[in-house]
């Protein structure tokens, strides 16, 4: 039986300008992308990818065709709309982190919580699955940490947190290791794997091809259309960066920040 498609793009183009003088960004593009897959985007700057990833990220419309994520077609919601969407059905991951300042890490990871309209689970329901999520992650120790007390791995940690605590249906990773040194990054592709190996959908953007050769499918957008998409013939199970556990981010923070 085949899985369940979460993302269908069905000839999608964004153009941006007036009269004239129109941009295509995305001209006619069309994708399919299934549950449980863990696929990346590239492109050369310019390609379309960046609006691709607004648009599946239910942070921007297309001016024509249809987006279906999970069944339901968004390609013509409101803002407000898409606002619920995003809560309800996606879990994001930015290259810049993008936690508030002022809270803590717990505090982050609870975040998308307090916008949900699911008024099922208690406050300390919600504090008890972040608290397990920063666990997962390997910051149990420092769940009241600021994101300035914490390195550029530790925040993308608590970013991979805070994109699981809502069980959204796919997570959208906005080029996740782009500011991270090597150790870092090898930490976070390690995250990503075992997130998919649990049965995550994962889409993730990237320039870099040794970061999309871990994935088990490479999506290439060029001039707003699809360049290119095959599966990973290298891509195993397992990263390369292999099987880092919590107890071990944990021994390597004693030494000092990453």
């Amino acid at each position: 039986m085949a899985n369940k498609t979460i993302i269908e793009t069905i000839d999608i183009k964004k153009i941006y300008g007036m009269g004239e003088i129109k941009v295509h960004a995305l001209n006619g593009l069309s994708i399919k992308i299934s549950e449980g897959e863990f696929v990346s985007i590239m492109g050369p700057s310019g390609s379309g990818k960046s609006t691709l990833m607004n648009i599946l990220g239910c942070l921007d419309r297309p001016t024509e065709g249809r987006y279906i994520l999970d069944s339901e077609d968004v390609s013509e919601l409101t803002r407000e709309e898409l606002a619920h969407v995003r809560n309800r059905k996606l879990g994001f991951i930015f290259q810049a982190y993008n936690l508030l300042p002022r809270m803590n890490a717990l505090e982050n990871v609870m975040l998308p919580l307090m916008y949900s309209q699911n008024g099922t689970k208690s406050e300390k329901e919600h504090e008890e699955k972040a608290m397990h999520l920063l666990d997962m992650v390997g910051l149990s120790d420092r769940v009241h940490h600021l994101p300035k007390e914490m390195s550029g791995g530790q925040q993308q940690r608590v970013a991979i947190a805070r994109s699981m605590v809502n069980d959204p249906v796919m997570v959208l990773a906005d080029e996740p290791t782009g500011n991270l040194d090597t150790k870092s990054s090898r930490e976070i592709m390690a995250m990503l794997h075992r997130m998919h190996e649990d049965g995550r959908t994962i889409v993730m953007v990237t320039h870099e091809p040794g970061i999309a050769n871990e994935t088990e499918r490479i999506i290439r957008v060029r001039d707003g259309k699809l360049d290119s998409d095959h599966k990973n013939g290298n891509h195993t199970t397992k990263s390369k960066f292999g099987n880092i556990k919590p107890k071990d981010m944990k021994q390597e923070q004693a030494g000092g920040q990453e």
